[in-house]
């Protein structure tokens, strides 16, 4: 049996009218944690800085351009109670943003997690709790 769970979450459903308000399944939280990453289909790793997390994902900034659909190893490292924690899974890219920023990298980059364990999933939810006003 595999130690992953499908990561909770639901396609997106079309908006119409003329107020296009953002609906998101998760609420969102504005905080910067490291993230060590590598592409599925290579062992180089590489590192990374959150913009905001939520249950669902998180944008992510990167210092090389990657595409739509790219899936990602990921680690994320925050702190939890009076000790350093991190959490593992799988991620795709949904949106790329333009190049820029300069403060954290060239790339914001929207990710999904596909796969988290439940002990994962548990300790981020833990942690968005602490955070949350």
């Amino acid at each position: 049996m595999s130690r992953f769970v499908e990561a909770k979450g639901e396609e997106p459903k079309p908006r119409y009218g003329i107020a296009n308000l953002e609906r998101r399944k998760h609420k969102r939280f504005s905080v910067n944690l490291p993230v060590a990453y590598h592409r599925i289909d290579s062992p180089i790793p590489s590192s990374g800085q959150t913009g905001n997390i939520s249950e669902g994902g998180f944008m992510l900034y990167l210092k090389e351009k990657m595409e739509v659909g790219q899936q990602l190893r990921l680690k994320l490292f925050f702190s939890l109670g009076s000790g350093l924690k991190s959490i593992e899974g799988m991620g795709e890219l949904v949106w790329i943003g333009a190049p820029g920023d300069e403060k954290w990298g060239s790339y914001a980059c929207g990710v999904k997690f596909l796969r988290i364990s439940p002990e994962d999933q548990t300790k981020l939810e833990e942690f968005l709790k602490t955070i949350a006003p």
